[in-house]
């Protein structure tokens, strides 16, 4: 088993203390990659969604979520993946944390066919959408004429399933259609949770 797959210190601490460094070890080497075989590239290119986890330098942490047609998330070669980030919120949580520190987690689950999931660990860089188009020829077109504002480039350190044992399967349904990078407020889903109005609340309750 390659050294870089020997997990962190607090895995081996845990499975020391629980007893599972054995099966720890068995699937170290049977399941965990530094690269993408053929099987995992052709399973990249159809996915439509994925959830990307960050932590800044401090080590707090961010779960995110994108989604475009298959082929978003684009296999340069078995080494390396790309995925665009679009015009959002302008909070830049992701691209901030990588920014501070590139270390990133990627899941890709398939909810539909397989009941499977694959996890993605390794390191990220940004790269403007007309750099990466200069360098990589296949790179697919920009989401409804909209360039990304910036890829996430992540040269892959680890690659390695996620069993299907609790993911649910589910049907997918056609949608009329996907406001791909609106501004509308209630397309994006306005204040869902209420948040901003109850941030209002109080000064109401004052002036009244």
């Amino acid at each position: 088993m390659p050294e870089k797959f020997v997990g962190s210190d607090g895995e081996h601490e845990l499975q020391e203390t629980l007893g599972t460094t054995e099966r720890a070890e068995r699937f170290y080497d049977d399941q965990v990659l530094d690269y993408l075989n053929p099987t995992m590239i052709d399973f990249v290119a159809r996915m439509d969604m994925a959830f990307i986890a960050t932590s800044d330098s401090h080590g707090e942490c961010d779960a995110s979520f994108r989604a475009g047609t298959p082929g978003f998330l684009h296999v340069i070669d078995d080494r390396t993946i790309a995925y665009p980030e679009y015009r959002g919120n302008g909070v830049m949580a992701s691209l901030g944390n990588v920014l501070e520190n590139p270390h990133v987690g990627i899941l890709m689950i398939d909810f539909v066919r397989d009941l499977i999931g694959l996890h993605v660990n390794g390191k990220a860089r940004m790269v403007t959408d007309t750099e990466l188009r200069g360098t990589v020829g296949d790179l697919p077109p920009a989401e409804r004429g909209k360039n990304a504002q910036v890829w996430v480039v992540v040269d892959v350190e680890e690659a390695y399933i996620h069993c299907r044992k609790h993911i649910p399967q589910m049907v997918p349904v056609a949608r009329d259609q996907r406001e791909w990078g609106t501004d509308n407020v209630r397309a994006k889903g306005g204040d869902y949770f209420g948040v901003k109005a109850g941030k209002r609340t109080p000064a109401v309750a004052e002036a009244s």
